[in-house]
């Protein structure tokens, strides 16, 4: 199958490589307003092919996106050291403005991932200019902070992340919750589990792995400049279970009609993008971190002109 990636800078790079990696596709097509910089990064990551998948790479313009399952738009303006998300605002709308109505000409069918932050106020923007079908806009959401927060768990309890079950809802960004009320460890709560293993937990610890799941990106980007391995993961994995019908709960984004504003919750992701929102058991706190979440969200979409 096909996929589509829109930008070729650190994020839609590391997602076609994480994908000629993991043999997420068949055929990946890079389109960039660089077209130099397009070419360039199609040999390089053609060039692992031999020794990873036999994924067929090139660079092209919106008219190859024909036939594309998955197009992912990664296209726009990096965060710099220092800034939020919802900084990039202003500098990222009109990018989207632009590549959305070339990617649905081309491809009315397709499935659109939306990369770029903020990415749940681009998501929002991206379902009012496509006018596709409701689910068939996603925004990778808090897949990536989901991740994150797996792999800190279990870093602390010894385990496989895979055996590390919790969310991280919300805003990708400062406002996000993670849902420690049901959070698992092989089907335990944290703390029983730790408690059963003679394994430390305590609130301190809880909230030192909060603020490192928050702040993981202003690390990254103050040591290098930029995320990108991370989410070119993430990406690639949201891509494969779409494209194989996978049927995964997935933190991925989607405008909630209660809000008014795309967030992430647990969402059925499958063969035509989103299926089904599913229900999150979460306590009272949780719950109004979540509806607090969604309001910076409406303040900050409600600046977009």
């Amino acid at each position: 199958m096909k996929v589509g990636i829109i930008g070729t800078g650190f994020v839609g790079s590391a997602t076609g490589y994480a994908m000629v990696l993991r043999n997420s596709c068949r055929e990946l097509v890079l389109i960039d307003a660089n077209r130099a910089k397009a070419e360039a990064e199609a040999d390089d990551i053609q060039h692992a092919t031999p020794v990873s998948h036999p994924v067929l790479v090139s660079a092209g313009t919106y008219n190859d996106l024909k036939g594309a399952k998955v197009v992912i738009v990664a296209a726009g303006v990096n965060q710099r050291p220092g800034e939020s998300r919802l900084d990039l605002i202003g500098r990222n709308v009109g990018v989207f403005q632009s590549i959305i109505p070339n990617i649905v000409e081309a491809e009315p069918n397709a499935v659109i991932l939306v990369a770029t932050n903020p990415v749940d106020i681009l998501t929002t923007i991206t379902e009012r200019i496509a006018h596709v079908q409701k689910g068939r806009v996603i925004g990778s959401g808090t897949t990536l902070d989901t991740a994150r927060f797996r792999a800190l768990v279990a870093e602390h309890v010894g385990v496989d992340a895979h055996h590390v079950h919790g969310y991280v809802v919300g805003e990708h960004g400062d406002s996000e919750v993670i849902v420690w009320s049901s959070a698992t460890v092989a089907g335990m709560p944290i703390q029983d589990f730790c408690n059963a293993r003679n394994i430390a937990w305590s609130e301190s610890i809880r909230e030192k792995i909060s603020e490192h799941v928050r702040k993981a990106a202003y690390h990254i980007i103050q040591g290098k400049g930029a995320t990108y391995y991370g989410i070119g993961a993430v990406l690639a994995n949201i891509t494969e279970r779409i494209l194989r019908d996978q049927r995964a709960i997935l933190t991925v984004s989607e405008t909630v009609d209660e809000y008014g504003v795309a967030l992430s919750l647990p969402r059925l992701v499958g063969g035509n993008g989103v299926i089904a929102n599913i229900g999150l058991s979460m306590n009272n706190e949780e719950k109004r971190l979540l509806q607090h979440s969604a309001e910076v969200l409406k303040t900050a979409l409600a600046s977009v002109k």
